[in-house]
């Protein structure tokens, strides 16, 4: 087990951050997937600050799931509508479907967005032979 002394943790089959600001400080996007060693989807959290508003985009393959953490946000959708969405909310997007998000609180607003293809693995969760006792 290894820790550097920033907040993350890695052992054997794992990687734990303790907390957001173990992965960076202020407004910018936090490479989850790149300090916690993720290899089987893309994740990101972003930090907005008061008022910004992310471009238009879209993918070409990857579905996303977005997921506020905190503040209020607003994520509009090419066909015109907007929703608002409150720490807890959550938005699932086709690759094509344009987007874009804006922070519509007083304070920063966080989310984490985890965005994949090829869809669904399955319930492949087993119970160990016998628990390891530490």
């Amino acid at each position: 087990m290894s820790d550097p002394g920033d907040g993350i943790t890695a052992g054997e089959g794992y990687a734990v951050a303790t907390t957001l600001g173990a992965l960076g400080d202020g407004p910018g996007v936090r490479k989850v997937r790149r300090q916690l060693g993720v290899t089987a989807f893309g994740v990101n959290v972003m930090v907005l600050p008061p008022a910004y508003e992310t471009g238009w985009h879209f993918h070409e393959e990857q579905e996303e799931l977005y997921f506020v953490h905190a503040g209020e946000m607003e994520i509009e959708f090419g066909d015109g509508t907007t929703h608002r969405l409150e720490p807890g909310g959550l938005a699932r997007v086709d690759a094509t479907t344009h987007r874009r998000l804006r922070n519509v609180g007083e304070g920063e607003a966080a989310y984490f967005c985890a965005g994949g293809k090829d869809g669904y693995v399955g319930r492949d969760g087993k119970v160990p032979d016998a628990p390891k006792d530490d």
